[in-house]
């Protein structure tokens, strides 16, 4: 046994010192923090997933289906290489509903949240992840722009909105759900548990169904598929704005700008999508054009919905015509609000981008919308969002054209909705070999995790410049 005046050995001297370095790492990047526990949660989940009590044969599935299905519960992503609705045995379900809260919510604001409960407090530390985790501009060193959507003092009651909401709304919506699913002929438990798996898999717009024939008993009740926009809408917009909403409904005037621009893109987006689908697929049989108008227009309403990350459909996406598959790209892609549950890259970033290139087209220097500027670093941000985005999606895309040899547009659809973790699907996911299914996995991962989170760890962006270099202006256009 060692004296405690004597010193250390060497190694356990130099091993400490690393554990110490690589503590101090992660202390100072909550980013790089969020992408060990997001990667340790699939592989927890993996584990078991594969174990026999998670089947419903109770048979070890095999490694890339509990991986694939593991990384799609935990980005809450919805695209399945197995039959979700009769692969699972009831535990295996429960652990899709347990993934999916987890995921839908943040890690690290999940992790805040059970620190809060359990000492009734949050430390500096923790308001800083949890502020991290609901905006990604405080990956960065430096002063907050103005209008940022949460302020530390605000975090920790967010993290209350947060957990209030994701209950009260998924237990409201699986009450409403509840008749619906008792009218279409299932038993009682069975209609029970199904309602508030719909619920569940709605508002963190997973997009996974209980029951192997999905969303095809409930085609034409409208109360139902309604119910699941409300809840997809809600998941969408993001937790900021739900806060806000509930204490300012009232006072539009007083919203943030995040609120401001978050409610009005995605509207827009809602509306224009329907309006496209309506147009594009009214005359295809196969898809909208068997029934009414008014029948149509309402599922192009709710598919227009389900591309904000929602996953559900009513409709075979693989019979749409390729110009609707490439609008579906490209709702997917722009995805729903920040620190929400959907994915893409996100509303508010589209609004700037616009807004930015409004500003050009009129030679202004700054932004401006409802009245307030916004600093051009907030730009910069949604260029490298969109970019690494963008080269996300091309490199996959690449890889599996290479692995499964199948057609581009079916494959770039289902490389859109993994990175925009959608769950609306072409069909290959379940034809996907072994390596196409990792590469997929991954996808859903670096999309879930966040373009912002993957640069600011891998690029080092807290650094700081203590000097400027000469300007220069390239010819651009």
């Amino acid at each position: 046994m060692l004296d405690r005046t004597e010193p250390l050995p060497p190694q356990v001297s130099a091993s400490r010192r690393q554990v110490s370095r690589i503590a101090a790492v992660l202390r100072s990047s909550p980013s790089r923090l969020a992408i060990l526990v997001f990667i340790a949660l699939v592989l927890l989940f993996t584990l078991l997933f594969m174990t026999p009590m998670a089947s419903a044969d109770g048979t070890t599935t095999h490694f890339s289906d509990a991986l694939f299905t593991a990384a799609s519960v935990v980005c809450v992503t919805g695209l399945a290489t197995v039959d979700m609705a009769t692969h699972w045995s009831v535990f295996g379900k429960t652990l899709v509903v347990i993934g999916t809260q987890i995921g839908a919510v943040g890690v690290l604001t999940f992790a805040s949240i059970l620190g809060l409960v359990v000492t009734r407090r949050l430390g500096l530390r923790a308001k800083l992840i949890a502020a991290g985790d609901s905006n990604p501009l405080r990956t960065h060193h430096g002063a907050v722009p103005e209008g940022q959507a949460v302020r530390l003092g605000e975090v920790g009651t967010l993290l209350l909105t947060v957990a209030v909401s994701t209950l009260t709304i998924e237990i409201a919506v699986g009450l409403l759900l509840l008749p619906s699913v008792l009218v279409a002929g299932y038993p009682f438990w069975t209609a029970v548990g199904d309602s508030f798996y719909y619920a569940a898999m709605a508002f963190t717009n997973t997009g996974f169904a209980p029951n192997a024939d999905g969303l095809a008993p409930f085609t034409h009740d409208y109360w139902f598929l309604s119910l699941l926009m409300v809840a997809v809408v809600l998941g969408s917009i993001g937790f900021p704005v739900i806060r806000t909403l509930t204490k300012q409904l009232r006072s539009p005037r007083r919203w943030p700008i995040h609120v401001k621009l978050t409610l009005t893109t995605s509207a827009v987006l809602l509306l224009l999508g329907a309006v496209v689908y309506t147009a594009l697929e009214a005359s295809n049989p196969r898809t909208l054009g068997s029934e009414g108008a008014g029948h149509t227009a309402f599922q192009a309403l709710f598919f227009s919905t389900m591309t904000r990350s929602g996953g559900f459909a009513t409709i075979d996406v693989e019979q749409m015509h390729g110009a609707s598959l490439l609008v579906t790209d490209m709702l997917m892609f722009i995805g729903g609000g920040s620190a929400s549950t959907a994915g893409g890259i996100k509303v508010t970033t589209l609004a700037v981008l616009f807004l930015a290139a409004v500003a050009e087209a009129r030679g202004r220097r700054s932004m401006e919308a409802f009245g307030r500027r916004i600093p051009s670093d907030v730009l910069r941000v949604a260029v490298a969002v969109v970019l690494w985005g963008a080269t996300i999606v091309a490199v996959a895309t690449v890889v599996l054209l290479q692995i499964t040899g199948d057609s581009l547009d079916r494959v770039l659809f289902e490389v859109i909705s993994a990175f925009a973790t959608c769950g609306l699907s072409s069909g290959i996911s379940a034809e996907l070999p072994e390596s196409g299914k990792y590469v997929l996995a991954a996808t859903m991962f670096l999309g879930r995790v966040g373009t912002v989170t993957i640069a600011a760890a891998l690029a080092a962006s807290q650094s700081r410049q203590l000097f400027r270099r000469p300007e220069e202006r390239p010819i651009v256009g």
